[in-house]
């Protein structure tokens, strides 16, 4: 079976614009709260269980197309991050495990999902690259609207950006909790350096 899967035209164009305009727009979204493999990197997290999905949609209102498109009924925690890259930024290879500031032994995710927001139509780098050990994956040049599904175990990263303009992706990573792993998982928490957690 296939690590990742690609779909161009994902949603309605009206709704990635607007989607687009709300993130920015957002109290929340400046410089990024990452780690280090984050290179210049803005945006802001999400942290919540299945029981908090309804506050998400409440509070941010214009994530609930792309939440319900997305979301595995088989997932219980969730770590979403709008994330932008400008000129000079760039992702170092890593394995998603954001839930571990939380419960430390989490295993990765099941599912990735990336939605791409804004893209440069002369965007140069800023491909996402897959591997699974030494072994490529496959390597993704973001188009605007374009949704992209991979294993949460496979090490990725995003080729430093060498153009003008905004990337912008909406990424959700999409765990499978065991009881006990899950009660360490807020419900529903903001992760922004422009207000603090909370």
């Amino acid at each position: 079976m296939k690590s990742y899967s690609v779909e161009a035209s994902a949603f309605p164009p009206g709704y990635v614009k607007s989607l687009r305009k709300q993130v920015l727009r957002s109290p929340y979204f400046t410089e990024n709260t990452l780690n280090r493999d984050f290179v210049a990197t803005r945006g802001f997290s999400i942290v919540f269980r299945r029981d908090g999905l309804a506050r998400v949609v409440r509070e941010h209102a214009y994530l609930e197309p792309y939440l319900g498109r997305v979301l595995r009924e088989d997932c219980n925690a969730f770590y979403l991050n709008p994330l932008m890259l400008v000129a000079g930024s760039r992702v170092d290879p890593h394995i998603d495990r954001s839930l571990q500031s939380f419960s430390v032994h989490v295993e990765p995710p099941v599912v990735v999902s990336v939605l791409y927001a804004e893209v440069p139509e002369a965007l140069r780098g800023g491909a996402l690259v897959l591997t699974r050990g030494r072994k490529h994956v496959g390597r993704i040049a973001p188009i605007e609207n374009t949704l992209v599904m991979f294993d949460g175990d496979l090490t990725h990263s995003v080729e430093r950006v060498e153009s003008e303009g905004s990337r912008l992706s909406l990424v959700c990573e999409q765990y499978r909790l065991l009881a006990d792993e899950l009660e360490r998982i807020p419900t529903y928490a903001i992760q922004s350096r422009a207000v603090g957690y909370r």
